[in-house]
């Protein structure tokens, strides 16, 4: 069996699809790879269905996301790279937790449990879920204008608005609620939790846009910290200038390259993988 990875696996993140992934799957097949673009259980529909019906989002649930996505991690024969956008980049690295993955890459990742760095520009992003506890139970939905400002704000009003109609969808409130700014003011263990010190785990890189309002650069450089203590490698690269649309404004091919290369440079040999305990 080969020692290098021959699957990617994308992880997208909250208010979008896989669909959010189709130009990153053109380009890394283009290159030899197998790619997989596994959805959240219930969103395996397109982002127009699930605007028109969109219960599958506002029932979701992260234990269940979380164990699905590991499985399709472990039906790769050969372990793969694994990379994660916004909160897919917290499910990465809860699965690289897992011991999964040859490398893993999470990009404007939102945090794990503990970091505590909440800057200005993600309070507003947010406030459109958090300004009302009866959101906590709904498929809580950004407005244009809230979208352009939270994902696309390094675009114009007309690109934004095209990346919003192809790709936008509502995002499970209680996600929103329960792992992200209030998450460190509840007591015990959560979901998003994750051991920092493991120094067995996959490789991880970092990836932030500098222009990030949702999950600004601070964000994702505490969350890098909180890793110091591990022996596993674990990397931090900064993009200026782009927004939490990284992976699709323009020059995201940079965004992906620089993800890929880093990922194969990295990942350690299939032999070094072991099955997850957890």
């Amino acid at each position: 069996m080969s020692t290098q990875p021959d699957t990617i696996v994308l992880v997208h993140g909250l208010w979008v699809t896989p669909r959010s992934w189709e130009q990153w799957v053109q380009r890394f097949e283009e290159r030899g790879y197998r790619v997989l673009t596994p959805a959240y259980p219930g969103f395996e529909v397109e982002v127009e269905a699930l605007r028109a019906d969109p219960s599958p989002i506002a029932d979701c649930d992260i234990t269940e996301t979380i164990d699905h996505l590991a499985d399709v991690v472990r039906s790769v024969e050969n372990p793969p790279i694994i990379m994660g956008h916004s909160f897919g980049g917290t499910l990465t690295q809860m699965l690289l937790h897992r011991g999964l993955g040859a490398a893993g890459v999470v990009i404007n990742s939102a945090p794990t449990e503990g970091v505590r760095v909440t800057p200005p520009s993600q309070v507003k992003s947010l406030f459109p879920a958090l300004n009302n506890p009866a959101n906590h139970h709904k498929a809580v939905e950004f407005t244009e204008k809230q979208f352009h400002y939270a994902f696309t704000n390094t675009l114009d009003e007309a690109a934004a608005k095209a990346a919003y109609d192809r790709y936008a969808i509502g995002a499970p409130g209680r996600w929103i609620w329960d792992y992200g700014l209030l998450a460190n003011f509840k007591p015990g263990k959560q979901e998003t939790w994750v051991d920092y010190d493991n120094d067995d785990r996959a490789p991880l890189l970092f990836i932030a846009g500098g222009e990030d309002h949702i999950m600004p650069p601070a964000v994702n450089r505490s969350n890098h910290r909180k890793y110091r203590k591990s022996k596993a490698l674990t990397d931090f690269h900064l993009f200026e200038g782009r927004s939490h649309w990284t992976c699709a404004e323009p020059g995201w091919e940079d965004v992906a390259d620089y993800a890929l290369e880093w990922a194969l440079e990295h990942a350690r040999p299939t032999s070094d993988v072991s099955p997850d305990t957890v």
